[in-house]
């Protein structure tokens, strides 16, 4: 079945062009309809309080995304327009100010105390914008664009669907910068690996439209986060660059023995299939690993990079053959000289010491593991934006001025007895860093009959059987004082209403905190075990998968140890992420070194020789994998203003850099040393599988003839004669 697919596909490459063209086109009408989300606590479990307590602020209240409007130095009629008409923008739930509650006329002096300090600083003043949708949401953004429009520049606007806001402008200016200083690095690294100017551009092309064909397929998912949005293509690229460059060199040794290039890309798309099928499969298990963190932010990092995994696959085999044979003539055509360095003494030098490079490789997991588990890590998403930025500066307004730096919601029962409510609303204000509470029973006595409330205040404070109520803080979003105010204040709560739901970014954080922990060791132990798995069945070997993990994991841990032995703080998620995907996309540099260790004793070599020649051999193709996705994440990482994507990006390129150096340095070294393990503890390590009775290699098709060992030899001579593109 392979065979006539790969024979089909190599007659009429124009033809594959012209769909795959036309595919292209519907993916990118499916990218521009994927929706983005920017707000990471969106991806908390459902089954939280937190999260359940911002799906009733949605529904019934309306009240999802909360914002404080600052206004400096402007006279009160000033802001009670402005109150006002930012009531009347598209979106807006409400605008409470110092109007809501009493008339602008009364002096501040007159007012009570709480008041006061809850919406006076100084010549400063406060308003709450609340909003109909959640903070992330299209009409939050744009509602939020036009209440900035009707501000003058003494107004700040802040609150974290602010910051959203601001990060989403910032992601979508950046975006076009990743990718293309991404394929800029790469391809000059391609360029000065590879003898041909032109196949680096032709590998870029179907590459581009495998990472394409990814984008327009994540419809189905509904949407992806910004920062799946900011790391997928460079990550895509970077990974994936190994199946181009395995199907070339195929290609190349394919010629030899057919007279029609159609008929040599056949052979090899068939028998690059096979090979990019297993080797994809460790990527893939990388990826997918993230799918069982309970932040569904690794879900969508896992299954759009796993499928972006697959459909780079499927792209080498569909579509480039076409490219290449279409572009045949010129990528021979323009040549150069290879610009990589020749690691042959560097190879004899370590397998001469391979007792004291395994000696070392083993002492150097303890300054790993201890950087490892001593790195800093943050998790206040603002940290991790320019400090300039207008939510930014508007969130240091209301730290400094205000003495706010959180706010907690509270959706409770509204037929809690009066005096229990306010027995209640009096020790969650008397909790260590809490400087207001806003609810419906502090501000309005019992003997007032509620008919005669205006409804608008009723619908704000009370809806469908629940009330809601707001504590300001002053202690920042997932600082340890915050998470104890939380625990604290949940207590209270819980106390008089058990069903009570607690939530805001400070509450949402902390459940983040508490999680995250726990997602690192799950998804770090599910990532392995699945290589493991793999590298097992792959090799039919207990003691190879150790080894090959094992060099991975040594420069995964070295990797992250690096911020704590340069006093380095990371964000949260960066570590989760680079465990399974460092180990999932380097660990094909082990296993393609042990692959042709494996086939040099099985051709009768010592092991010292055969590890010689199986290091010559894969080197230059280590050494270009690694460099392209060390290219390709450190651009984004060095220009990202946006720290999350940033340090996942230079992360990235710093694991590549340490896989690379591991396996080329270290590997040759512990396979030597092990070499005597892994023959009895591995199948046909020495000796080749036998053959099965019957079967023999055939061809991709019945049509093609490989050609005569004269012709062939006449076929090496020409090939040698104009210069191989690859090496």
């Amino acid at each position: 079945m392979l065979d006539r697919i790969a024979h089909k596909l190599t007659r009429r490459p124009k033809l594959v062009l012209l769909v795959a063209a036309v595919l292209l086109v519907l993916c990118a009408i499916g990218a521009a309809a994927t929706g983005v989300n920017y707000d990471i606590l969106t991806y908390l479990p459902p089954d939280l309080d937190s999260s359940q307590g911002e799906k009733l602020l949605e529904d019934p209240f309306h009240m999802a995304a909360t914002t404080m409007l600052i206004v400096e130095g402007m006279p009160p009629e000033y802001s009670n327009d402005l109150c006002r008409r930012v009531e009347e923008v598209p979106g807006v739930s409400s605008a409470l100010w110092i109007s809501s509650a009493a008339g602008i006329q009364i002096p501040q002096d007159f007012l009570p105390e709480e008041l006061r300090e809850m919406f006076f600083s100084g010549d400063a003043t406060m308003m709450i914008v609340q909003y109909d949708n959640p903070g992330a949401s299209e009409e939050t953004m744009e509602a939020i664009d036009q209440v900035r429009s009707l501000c003058n520049q003494r107004c700040f606007l802040a609150g974290f669907s602010v910051v959203i806001k601001d990060t989403k402008d910032l992601v979508d200016g950046e975006l076009p910068l990743y990718v293309g200083l991404a394929v800029l690095l790469s391809l000059i690294v391609m360029c000065a690996a590879m003898e041909s100017w032109l196949l680096p551009a032709a590998f870029l092309l179907s590459i581009g439209a495998a990472i394409l064909y990814n984008f327009g397929t994540n419809i189905v998912l509904g949407e992806i986060s910004y920062i799946t949005q900011a790391i997928a293509a460079v990550l895509q690229l970077g990974v994936t660059m190994d199946y181009s460059i395995f199907l070339y060199h195929r290609y190349e040794e394919e010629r030899l023995h057919y007279d029609d290039n159609r008929d040599a890309m056949a052979v090899a798309v068939k028998a690059a299939f096979t090979s990019l099928f297993s080797s994809s499969l460790t990527t893939v298990a990388g990826f997918l690993a993230l799918c069982f963190m309970r932040l569904l932010l690794g879900r969508d990092i896992g299954l759009v990079m796993a499928k972006g995994v697959a459909l780079g696959v499927a792209t080498v085999v569909l579509v480039l053959p076409a490219v290449l044979l279409t572009l045949d003539k010129p990528i021979r055509k323009y040549t150069h000289r290879v610009f990589l360095p020749d690691l042959s003494p560097v190879n004899r030098f370590v397998v001469r010491h391979n007792k004291a490079f395994s000696i070392l490789a083993l002492l150097l997991f303890i300054p790993a593991l201890y950087g490892q588990n001593h790195a800093g890590v943050y998790y206040k998403l603002d940290e991790a934006l320019p400090q300039d930025m207008p939510s930014i500066v508007a969130t240091n307004k209301l730290k400094d001025e205000f003495n706010m730096a959180s706010s907690h919601f509270i959706v409770m029962r509204d037929d809690l007895p009066y005096d229990q409510s306010l027995e209640m609303l009096e020790k969650l204000e008397a909790v260590e860093g809490v400087e207001s509470v806003i609810a419906f029973d502090k501000f309005m006595s019992n003997s007032i009959p509620q008919f005669f409330i205006p409804q608008d205040i009723l619908d704000i404070c009370k809806r469908d059987g629940l009330q809601i109520a707001m504590i300001n803080s002053r202690y920042e979003t997932a600082s340890d004082q915050a998470g104890l105010q939380v625990d604290e204040l949940n207590a209270i709560l819980k106390s008089y209403d058990p069903e009570a739901k607690m939530t805001g970014e400070a509450v949402l954080t902390k459940d983040l905190i508490d999680i995250a922990d726990i997602d690192f060791k799950v998804t770090n132990y599910i990532s392995i075990a699945a290589i493991f798995l793999i590298i097992a069945v792959t090799f039919r070997s207990i003691s190879i998968p150790v080894l090959l993990v094992a060099a991975i994991e040594l420069a995964i841990c070295v990797n992250q140890g690096v911020p704590y032995f340069s006093g380095t703080v990371i964000p949260f998620v960066a570590p989760t992420v680079i465990g399974c995907v460092q180990l999932g996309a380097t660990v094909d540099y082990a296993i393609l070194m042990t692959t042709r260790f494996r086939e040099e004793l099985q051709k009768g070599q010592d092991r010292e020789s055969a590890i010689l020649a199986a290091a010559k051999a894969s080197d230059s193709s280590i050494i270009t994998s690694a460099l392209v996705l060390f290219c390709a994440t450190l651009g984004v990482g060095m220009i990202s203003k946006i720290e999350i994507i940033s340090s996942i990006c230079l992360m990235l390129a710093r694991g590549a850099f340490i896989s690379a150096l591991c396996i080329l340095f270290l590997l040759p070294a512990l396979l030597t040393a092990f070499e005597p393990l892994l023959s009895k503890t591995s199948m046909y390590w020495r000796k080749p599988k036998p053959a099965k009775a019957g079967k023999h290699s055939g061809s991709a098709a019945p049509s093609l003839s490989p050609l005569p060992q004269g012709k062939q030899s006449s076929k090496q001579e020409e090939i040698e004669k104009k210069g191989d593109p690859i090496r």
